[in-house]
């Protein structure tokens, strides 16, 4: 009898080397299939003392994103703002000064390019803010030519409107019409009085849009956009316009640089998301967020599988080439961990299934260090903790942390240490994705045995390469049945022993197999 003890769960840190005599190579797939973090420069390194995160202090840590083996930044909003979050934009063509300068900006890219980092950058351009220049006009006069920028009516045209109460999935927002105090006229604005839509049927808003584009792509040197509130281009009853404009949009930008990279936040079921792909070929995958949540929480292990499956052949429907932005958190949701109990074995299980996955994935910063966050969102974007306090001196101080402190939140610099942590559990799974195509590219196929609802199982495949995963997302062992020709374990997480093909998983348990 052959018996194949798996070892613990010190091998959810680690690609298994000595299952290969020679070590896989790492290869960069981005953007089809690589690994995006997504960075609040304002929570991220202080270096100048001021208390607010700025580009200098990102470039110091840089290495830090290369080390987890990320591909490229999103950087959420970097254009003045009156707001902490800065979506509510100023000036389309300038930079917060809390956060630098353009040049200092420019710098930034450059290093990171030197590192083979791709930079996205967060393009709002569904509203401004009421303190932009063109808003300021609009407000001044009906007969003002920015006027026509905004969308206006009349009070007693949309008396019936006044007090909306449908809340949407993407804005809490009940009053979507809002008075400048100048009269009977009332300007509209999706999110909230502070942000005012744009009207994209008029021709000039859309060239200065364009305009925008390529000022940052030909003169800052950014590689692409993470276009925000991508379906509220135009009302709600008008998707075929919202179509047709990011198809315009995305001709434009390709026109400018024709490698760009852009990817759209369309916060919906899948059958209003799909439809946006032929303009915005990577879209935000919020319903992997969802029911990974789901998954691990009901430990209904083939929820997910499936959930997945569908959705990917529901795209491909609509057109071959795509990107599947997959998310296990973001700016807008709570902190992982907080999700899931703050269970660590739940956590790590939860990161290996997203790694494991098709799609482009997209990290949060500070999920690789276990980071704490409940709403309202200030303290989902409290400062990363690099070092314990005494010695983190580039740490912001623009928030109290309520939720990750050195007492609820082991440091980066001591996680480093710890083949344990949640940092080199992160960075052994990019690893592993990265090293193995059929894990970065590859096909997604369910299999057709019936395992205990807590499994999750699936197959990669691409080119000659299969790979089988496997996890047991409850907390009771269960026993399972490997399909043949699956013994070369290249990943494992928790305890589980493998005796001829029949597996024991312990809870919160994975195994990667290779063929």
């Amino acid at each position: 009898m052959k018996i194949n003890l798996l070892l613990s769960s010190v091998l959810s840190l680690a690609i298994l080397s000595a299952c290969s005599k020679k070590e896989p190579e790492v290869k960069n797939y981005w953007p089809q299939a690589g690994v995006t973090y997504e960075i609040f420069v304002q929570s991220f390194q202080d270096s100048n003392g001021d208390g607010i995160g700025d580009f200098n202090g990102v470039i110091q840590k840089l290495d830090h994103v290369k080390e987890l083996g990320a591909n490229a930044i999103w950087f959420m909003p970097i254009m003045p703002s009156p707001t902490y979050h800065k979506y509510d934009v100023t000036d389309y063509k300038a930079v917060h000064p809390d956060y630098g300068t353009m040049e200092e900006f420019k710098n930034l890219i450059a290093e990171a390019h030197k590192r083979d980092i791709k930079i996205v950058i967060d393009m709002i351009i569904n509203h401004t803010s009421t303190e932009h220049p063109w808003f300021q006009e609009s407000k001044s006069g009906r007969d003002n030519p920015y006027r026509d920028y905004y969308v206006w009516a009349q009070k007693d045209t949309i008396a019936d409107f006044l007090n909306k109460k449908t809340i949407t999935l993407d804005s809490d927002n009940i009053r979507q019409w809002h008075d400048p105090g100048q009269g009977e006229d009332y300007y509209y604005g999706f999110f909230w009085g502070g942000m005012p839509d744009l009207n994209f049927d008029n021709p000039k808003v859309r060239e200065e849009i364009y305009e925008i584009g390529r000022f940052w792509l030909e003169e800052v040197g950014v590689d692409g956009f993470r276009l925000d509130a991508a379906k509220h281009i135009f009302p709600d009853d008008r998707p075929l316009d919202n179509h047709a404009f990011w198809k315009e949009f995305r001709a434009k930008m390709e026109a400018i640089k024709p490698d760009i990279y852009l990817v759209g936040e369309v916060y919906d079921k899948k059958e209003i998301v799909a439809p946006y792909l032929p303009g915005l070929p990577a879209l935000f995958n919020f319903d992997f967020h969802y029911t990974l949540l789901e998954t691990m929480n009901t430990e209904d292990g083939m929820l997910l599988a499936k959930k997945q499956k569908d959705i990917i052949d529901f795209y491909q429907g609509i057109t071959p080439n795509f990107i599947d932005a997959t998310i296990s958190s973001n700016h807008d949701q709570p902190r992982l961990l907080n999700e899931l109990g703050s269970d660590p074995d739940k956590y790590k299980q939860a990161i290996a299934v997203l790694l494991t996955m098709p799609g482009a994935p997209y990290l949060y910063y500070g999920e690789e260090i276990g980071m704490l966050g409940l709403k309202p969102d200030e303290n989902i974007r409290e400062p990363f903790l690099w070092d314990v306090k005494e010695k983190d001196t580039g740490r912001p101080t623009w928030i109290d942390a309520k939720y990750s402190t050195d007492k609820t939140v082991t440091p980066l610099a001591l996680q480093k240490n710890d083949p344990k942590s949640y940092f080199n559990h992160y960075k052994s799974l990019i690893k592993l994705r990265n090293s193995f195509p059929a894990l970065a590219i590859g096909t997604l196929e369910l299999p057709k045995t019936e395992y205990p609802k807590s499994i999750m199982a699936y197959l990669r495949k691409s080119g000659n390469q299969e790979i089988f995963v496997i996890h047991n997302v409850g907390k009771a062992e269960v026993e399972v049945q490997i399909p043949e020709g699956f013994e070369k374990v290249i990943f494992g997480l928790g305890d589980g022993l493998n005796v001829s093909g029949t597996l024991k998983l312990s809870g919160n348990a994975t195994r990667v197999f290779e063929k």
